[in-house]
């Protein structure tokens, strides 16, 4: 199956908006990590070139999460599926509300392709309000409460069944100077490994 068309036969197809276009067999994924935005330029975001930036940060982590794995394929069979919440690159610094509104439907598609996960990350606070804005359409609230995300690590958070693990950020430069959040980043994606063995 081809992310891409299928996300585009459901929302329709959008300028601007950047989604994955590769081919998987959905039912080969258990767990969905959502980055929070992509690049400015495909080729370093996570299906881009083998030596993409958003790589250079995430294979490490999942590598020191026990993962052994050197490259993208390695992690879709492991059967971990990465995504990003926001589909257009960022203009500011920070990250707008109709950049995120706008990629809501496009995001929402293409977590209802895999009907096999366990478990999804949320990888940063933007992953986490999307998610939030996602959700809140069935549940009236928000599944993820509104408190610092290293309050949240030691809680169990289900959606319809799945494990919701709200962590740290794993793209960008800022991620290597902040090392607390490498070692917690790193130990929820530990904690997902081994849910979906």
């Amino acid at each position: 199956m081809n992310i891409k068309k299928e996300i585009e036969m459901k929302v329709g197809m959008a300028n601007g908006i950047y989604l994955n276009n590769i081919d998987i067999d959905p039912l080969t994924i258990r767990a969905v990590m959502i980055n929070e935005v992509v690049p400015s330029d495909p080729l370093q975001d996570f299906y881009g070139s083998s030596d993409a930036d958003y790589l250079k940060t995430t294979i490490p982590l999942l590598q020191g999460a026990g993962a052994e794995v050197v490259s993208i394929q390695d992690i879709l069979k492991k059967g971990i599926y990465i995504t990003n919440a926001v589909k257009t690159p960022k203009t500011d610094y920070a990250i707008d509300k109709s950049s995120m509104e706008n990629s809501l439907p496009y995001l929402e598609a293409e977590l209802s392709l895999f009907p096999d996960i366990k478990v999804i990350m949320l990888m940063g606070d933007v992953a986490k309000k999307a998610f939030n804005m996602i959700t809140k359409k069935s549940t009236k609230k928000n599944v993820i409460p509104a408190v610092s995300t290293y309050k949240l690590r030691n809680s169990e958070i289900y959606y319809k069944g799945i494990r919701v693990m709200p962590s740290y950020i794993m793209t960008g430069g800022n991620i290597l100077i902040e090392k607390s959040k490498v070692t917690m980043a790193t130990e929820d994606i530990a904690i997902m490994l081994e849910i979906i063995k």
